[in-house]
């Protein structure tokens, strides 16, 4: 459930903070929402697949741990990407 290159990239496009931004912790967590996002709409279609889910579960922690740092580094770049990503907190 990789992304595409071309996806990838316009994501970083979207979020990175300079020019050659492609690691930033907002890059991070905006490219794992996208993988998070591919592997929910795989589930609707294959329900049993308990190995995809462990690694949807390492995901969302992953990104939790991520937007934690952020929150505590800069909280006002944590609202805007909470904001931008559409997420719940």
């Amino acid at each position: 459930m990789a992304l595409e290159k071309k996806q990838k990239e316009e994501v970083i496009e979207k979020f990175k903070t300079h020019k050659k931004d492609t690691g930033s912790s907002q890059v991070q967590v905006a490219l794992i929402t996208e993988r998070i996002n591919g592997l929910t709409e795989h589930f609707k279609v294959h329900k049993k697949d308990r190995h995809s889910r462990q690694g949807l579960l390492k995901l969302v922690n992953k990104r939790r741990r991520l937007l934690d740092y952020l929150k505590k580094e800069d909280k006002a770049e944590y609202d805007n990407i909470i904001k931008k990503l559409e997420l719940r907190k």
